[in-house]
Order: C-alpha cells, then structure tokens, then sequence
C-alpha cells in the first residue's frame, strides 16, 4: 500500500512540533513516512482527526498537541523500530474514514506493524475492529473508559454507541470485551446486566485502583486496546468536555498501557478525545504521550513468552476442584512468572478460538483455584467456548 496518498506528513519545523531537538529526544527514535518498506518497521504511529461522529469538538486537532510532547520525551537505547506516518486525510464522510483507516491498519497487522492510533474520537475503535474483521481473526477488545460506549441498534454510529455497533457486526469476530475502569454513576444497569448476559467483563474504577496489578492479565489478553482519556481524573487531564473529578490517575493510566506494551497478544492501540481546547498548558496531551511512551518502553520489554505451541518450558500446576470433578490446569513462564489457564473448548470450534483457549490469569486465580473455587476468568471464557 501506498500510504503516501492517504497521509498528511508530518513536518517538524512547522508549528507546535518546531523545537531545537537533540541527540537524546525521542523524535530521533522514529522515522518520517517516506515511501519506506513498512515491513521493516515495529511500530507505526497514526494521527486522525476525526471528529464528526463525538460530542467532543475539538478533538479533531489532538494528534500534533500529542507529538509535540511526545517528540521531546528521552528516547530508548535498544528502540523498537517506529515510523510516524502522518496524519490521515479524513474523508468527505465519517464511513470514508473508517473505510480508509481500516484498510491501513489491516496492511499494517498483516505485515506484524503495530499501529498507535492518537485520535480523534473513539468511534474510530470501530474502524479498528473492522480491519481484524477483514483478516478474519477474532479478537479480544479492552476499553479504558469511564462509560460503556452502548446504545440503540438502530442509531447512527458515534463515540457513545460505537460497541453496540462491534457486537453486533456479522459475522461476529469478537470473541471477549473487557472494559476498565467504568464509573457506576455513569452506567445505567441494563448495561452491566448486558456485558454478563453475553459473559463479556467490565471492572469499576474502585475495584481496579484497589489493586493495578490485575490489570495486566486483563491487557494481557487483549488485541486491541482503545483509551479514552475520559477514564483519567479532570485535575490531571482536563482536555477532555467528558472529563469527571474521579478516574484513573497518571502514573496508573501509564501503568496501564505499559501492561499493554508488554503484551505479545496485542497489536493495536489507539488513544482518544484529546482536546486541546479544554487542555490546560498541554497537560493533557502531555500526559497521553508519557503513556504512549510506556507503552513502547513494554513493547521493547516483551518476552515472547506467549505459550503457544510446545509448553515443556513452563511450570505447570494441575489442580483439582470440586472433589475432583473438574481439573483447572495452569501454566507459569519461566522468563516473566505470568500466568495463564488452559480453558477446555469443543474439537469443532478448534480453529476458530485457538488463540482465547489460553486465558492470561494472575497469581491470585492460582489461589482461588486451590480454595477449590472456579476461577471466574476460566468460568466465562468457558461459557464462550461452549
């Protein structure tokens, strides 16, 4: 693909992004497109400044508010190669974006480059969905949100209703949804009351900000991830007109998409509704590219320690539960001690769930497990397996 034709490049002596850089800012990690073999690349970073389908005007320009922080962050010894491409033409419609997006970010997954999306609105996560759509892969999706972005099957895609819209795309390529970090006074209860009846996952804020670390399991079994900056508390990332007193705070919000980095499962990114109008001396955008930092310093800190195919390098635990009914097995990594569960599926849906069957779990299903309980991660991946 040519992406020369669908991107506005991105010049450094220009505006925001004019700065007298040195040898050790991050902008002298990456390259700029220019028609280079994007095979050869890690890392694509993508801006698109859409923002017809949100309540958000304004977060159309975020992109270049975000690289102008991002570039002058320290680079990294031992770099993931990145490339930024630019910023997307949007199209005379929304569909002519997400058609276009889609397009690119399935080029970019089919030849292993991992796109870092800096949005525009997060209706643009549809678009996202739709690329793994194309290559016929089901997936898991993780949201960051304060909210669960669920509406009528009948209305007119936008930032509030596009997961209504992912689950019910047929066929259907989404195997889990997780969200993070969801507000209750937010959320009506037909919307919990869905996410369970389709054994999907979504954690309050409160109940995550007890203990980060079981975040990373979560991440962990991700392939897409979509942050919406709403999910960050207003005193520390004002730039947003859906901002709330209560969230995430920054250094959880950068612990979180570490996780993600670090992750071999996940192969796509994006963060959202950035708005610099409502920013307050860049802190907002500011704060996005410190995430989006850690989020490449995971990514050059992956172990490739997926457990697919032979698993002889692994500890294994083999519990038995229910005066042995039923037997949960486990295995742990001997290069990162992460955990996963092996979930049972029927031999005819082999193929298609091959990649969910292994459930990223923490230390803490391990003992649940022994107090002769089901884990409540293997107990719904099961009900989706079966």
């Amino acid at each position: 693909m040519d992406f020369s034709e669908y991107f506005e490049p991105i010049n450094i002596n220009q505006g925001d992004l004019d700065f007298n850089y040195t040898d050790n800012h991050f902008i002298n990690n990456i390259e700029r497109y220019e028609n280079q073999d994007i095979s050869t690349f890690n890392i694509a970073i993508i801006g698109v400044g859409e923002e017809r389908n949100s309540n958000n005007k304004g977060c159309a320009s975020a992109p270049n508010h975000v690289r102008k922080y991002l570039y002058r962050l320290t680079g990294f010894n031992n770099p993931a190669k990145i490339i930024d491409l630019g910023n997307l033409k949007v199209g005379a419609t929304t569909d002519d974006t997400y058609f276009a997006l889609s397009s690119i970010l399935e080029d970019l997954i089919k030849n292993n480059v991992l796109p870092i999306i800096i949005g525009g609105s997060q209706d643009l996560t549809y678009a996202n969905f739709l690329a793994y759509k194309n290559l016929e892969q089901t997936v898991n999706l993780v949201t960051i949100d304060s909210k669960l972005d669920l509406g009528e099957a009948d209305e007119e895609l936008s930032s509030e209703n596009f997961l209504t819209k992912i689950i019910l795309e047929q066929p259907s390529f989404l195997f889990n949804y997780s969200n993070i970090g969801y507000q209750t006074y937010f959320v009506p209860k037909e919307h919990i009351d869905l996410v369970s009846r389709l054994y999907f996952d979504a954690y309050r804020l409160g109940q995550v900000q007890k203990n980060i670390e079981e975040v990373e399991p979560i991440v962990r079994n991700a392939d897409i991830v979509s942050f919406d900056i709403s999910a960050i508390r207003q005193s520390e990332a004002p730039g947003n007109k859906n901002a709330s007193p209560n969230g995430f705070y920054g250094e959880q919000a950068c612990q979180i998409t570490r996780y993600a980095g670090m992750s071999d499962k996940l192969t796509s990114i994006g963060f959202y509704e950035i708005n610099p109008e409502l920013d307050s001396n860049g802190q907002t955008a500011h704060s996005v590219a410190q995430m989006i930092w850690y989020f490449i310093d995971g990514y050059n800190h992956r172990k490739n320690d997926f457990p697919i195919g032979s698993r002889k390098t692994y500890l294994k635990y083999m519990v038995n539960i229910q005066e042995g009914q039923n037997e949960v097995v486990f295995y742990k990594s001997d290069k990162s001690e992460r955990w996963w569960m092996d979930v049972p599926y029927p031999a005819h849906k082999k193929i298609k769930y091959e990649r969910h069957v292994l459930v990223p779990c923490s230390y803490n299903d391990y003992k649940i497990a022994c107090d002769n309980e089901v884990p409540n991660r293997w107990w719904k991946t099961f009900q989706k397996l079966s």
